[in-house]
């Protein structure tokens, strides 16, 4: 088995870095558009963080693929081999980025014949780093991270994201789904603006569960990484393994409490990155 330490090393540098341009561009002017919906938005920060760190790998690793929030926007093939490839959430949290909401952070994942191997997650505005590499623990500022063990659902603290689809079909799901759970009952549910950052509370223990539709490979990559490496779960919505390219998930500390979530769930449909 191949010793993919130096890449988690390379990772952690470059993701200190970006999180130095983004926390400089957060006080500019921003130059802000839209992609998939007028809710999806993008900066001129974001193609410059993506450029950086993929410039950078791909200088230390020629050989190696990428997927790039940015760049697969912009038309390239968004496509999950089993050569090594990094996977990259240059600014996670854009719309909070924006508004200067502080809570954005740099996701860099890596993935060898398929299998997540490592993550990177960086906190722009406080300088949280989360690690985590397979078959050697999750680690927040070097402390080793350790899930929340509660099976009780009505002890939970749920996340969850909105996703970019506002049309009332889908927000009436969107917000059944989160009925459910707060009728469970639940200690409550939380947005926070960032699916990688939530995924890291579930890895810290902060919070007990998270679940989501219409998020993208970047965004799960390395935080599932981090999060099983902590002892939690990151299943599919339908209960079975995580399919990376499927845009949904359901990530918790305990299988009794993803299996809750699941059963929940009704589906909100946003199809697959590799299909786009």
């Amino acid at each position: 088995m191949e010793d993919w330490s130096h890449c988690l090393d390379v990772a952690v540098q470059i993701a200190l870095r970006a999180g130095q341009v983004v926390q400089s561009a957060v006080k500019q002017e921003k130059q802000v558009s839209s992609k998939s919906t007028p809710t999806d938005l993008v900066t001129e920060a974001d193609h410059q963080v993506e450029e950086l760190i993929i410039s950078t790998l791909r200088e230390k690793y020629p050989s190696h693929r990428f997927i790039g929030e940015e760049s697969s926007a912009a038309g390239v093939k968004c496509e999950l081999t089993d050569d090594p490839t990094w996977i990259i959430d240059p600014i996670d949290g854009t719309c909070n980025f924006v508004h200067s909401f502080p809570m954005v952070a740099v996701s860099i994942g890596f993935a060898v014949r398929k299998e997540l191997e490592l993550g990177v997650i960086y906190h722009c505005f406080d300088g949280t780093l989360y690690t985590a590499r397979k078959g050697h623990g999750a680690f927040c500022n070097g402390v080793r991270l350790q899930v929340s063990k509660e099976k009780d659902v009505s002890k939970a603290l749920i996340l969850t994201e909105i996703g970019a689809k506002r049309d009332p079909a889908t927000l009436d799901i969107f917000l059944g789904n989160m009925k459910k759970l707060l009728s469970a009952p639940t200690h409550g549910v939380r947005i926070i603006g960032s699916s990688t950052l939530a995924l890291c509370h579930i890895a810290s223990g902060a919070a007990e569960a998270y679940y989501q539709y219409g998020l993208h490979c970047w965004d799960i990559a390395a935080a599932a990484v981090i999060i099983r490496e902590a002892g939690g779960y990151v299943i599919d919505t339908t209960g079975g393994p995580l399919d990376l390219m499927s845009r949904r998930v359901v990530a918790a500390g305990t299988r009794q409490i993803a299996d809750y979530v699941v059963k929940q769930l009704q589906p909100i449909n946003y199809g697959r990155d590799d299909l786009t």
